[in-house]
């Protein structure tokens, strides 16, 4: 791909309500480039992203794709939410239109060694630990599907730096067209998730070793010894690989649970390529206080804590997140956005550790009918179905009592009641901060959010 775009007629397929596509507008605009925004929102739908881009010389069609915008483009910048068969790609491949992503186009100039950290769950607290461990010794730059474009930070990004990026699947989808992958590329693990995108678990794992596929001889794969899976997958690397486990040597850290005992193994063995002592890396863990969304405490009441973990969205991870506390003292909300992933571990694992479970969303009752029948007739778990979000925080605060922990890890996405996973957090906890019991009715749509 030509690093010339000035003059180039470059459609960014996708805005986004939270900004998704803003920072690679910005940057093409500054290379010169005659640059089209196409949405299937409205402006209403995209106010604030919109006055983003005021002042910016961006030709916007909204409320709709044109045709013309895909087959007579230069270039088509793909937000990596959308399919690879959606019909706008397909039109703009038999028109011989080069195909690109923000990923995609900061892999290609990126002048210093890429680390790329991917996986069912973990992946986020993963990258912001090996990017705490990495900055202690040398500038490192972190991205990705974890905060900002850094597009518009290459003229800053030197061969001695690092770069740490976050990538999901969709993102790794389209690593091929690029044919590059990281550096360093790390899998956490591998879980059920995305299946109404990827259609099964073969092409969702296909779509992961991505991040190793095009290595280089010279460049590093590592995977989690402990899932056998992504275990299997050292045979396929082209180039060094290396493994970590939750039972490793430990570190002493701020956040709970042997998943983050797992996350900070991860991320050691990142830090290790790079000839970062170990002495670095423990200082480095043991000051990290965790990240918004992801078993965050949020308050500590009448004996009782409160807990965020609404950046939770695999069955999995759920589970994970309830293993992170003793068994039967736990008050958990469940449900959400379907995905078309099986529940059925993680309601075993529900009707085998939790003290009540409070199902919501367009999975509550699933997941409630999953748990009854995990518990049998052993009758000592409380199961409430609440599918309003709000009543199900209430529920749960009603149902606790002193040294109880009350959790929403709701193992789905939040596209059912909220606009994202952040949304749905905020929610959750201004419930909790407030002296106030949300009704039931209570509009959790009209949240304050955080563009992801």
């Amino acid at each position: 791909m030509s690093n010339l775009l000035s003059d180039k007629r470059i459609t960014v397929m996708g805005l986004g309500r939270f900004g998704g596509g803003l920072g690679v507008t910005r940057w093409l605009v500054e290379q010169g480039a005659c640059v089209t925004v196409s949405d299937q929102a409205g402006a209403d739908e995209l106010a604030e992203p919109l006055a983003a881009l005021d002042g910016l010389d961006v030709t916007l069609h909204l409320g709709g794709h044109e045709e013309s915008d895909f087959v007579e483009a230069d270039l088509v910048v793909v937000n990596p939410a959308v399919p690879f068969d959606s019909p706008h790609i397909q039109a703009a491949r038999e028109a011989n239109v080069e195909l690109t992503t923000e990923i995609n186009l900061f892999l290609a100039r990126c002048a210093a060694p890429v680390v790329g950290i991917t996986g069912s769950v973990g992946k986020s607290t993963t990258t912001a630990m090996t990017g705490a461990i990495l900055s202690a010794c040398k500038p490192t730059h972190v991205g990705g599907n974890i905060g900002r474009s850094l597009l518009e930070s290459l003229p800053d990004i030197k061969p001695n730096h690092v770069v740490v990026l976050e990538l999901s699947s969709f993102q790794l989808s389209y690593l091929p067209l690029l044919a590059q992958s990281p550096h360093v590329a790390l899998v956490t693990n591998l879980y059920p998730n995305h299946l109404d995108r990827h259609g099964s678990m073969a092409e969702y794992a296909d779509a992961k070793k991505n991040i190793f596929r095009f290595q280089c001889p010279d460049d590093v794969l590592i995977v989690n010894r402990n899932d056998s899976e992504v275990a299997s997958w050292t045979d396929q690397a082209p180039g060094r690989t290396d493994t970590f486990s939750a039972v490793d040597e430990p570190f002493d850290l701020n956040v709970p649970g042997l998943h983050n005992q797992a996350n900070a193994q991860a991320a050691w063995s990142v830090a290790r390529q790079f000839d970062v002592p170990r002495t670095v890396a423990a200082e480095a863990l043991s000051g990290f206080v965790g990240l918004p969304h992801r078993l965050q405490l949020v308050a500590h009441r009448d004996g009782v804590r409160y807990f965020n973990d609404s950046k939770c969205t695999t069955p999995a991870g759920a589970v994970v997140a309830l293993e992170a506390f003793p068994a039967r003292n736990v008050v958990i909300i469940v449900g959400g956005y379907d995905k078309k992933v099986d529940f059925g571990e993680l309601c075993a694992a529900l009707a085998d550790r939790a003290k009540a479970v409070v199902t919501t969303g367009q999975t509550g009752e699933a997941i409630a009918d999953g748990v009854e029948s995990a518990r049998g007739d052993a009758g000592v778990l409380s199961v409430i179905r609440e599918p309003e979000f709000a009543a199900a925080v209430v529920a749960a605060r009603d149902l606790a009592e002193s040294g109880d922990v009350v959790l929403l890890s709701p193992a789905c996405a939040s596209f059912d009641q909220f606009q994202n996973y952040e949304q749905r957090g905020k929610t959750f906890m201004r419930m909790i901060n407030s002296q106030v019991r949300f009704p039931p009715e209570f509009p959790v749509g009209t949240q304050e959010t955080t563009p992801l």
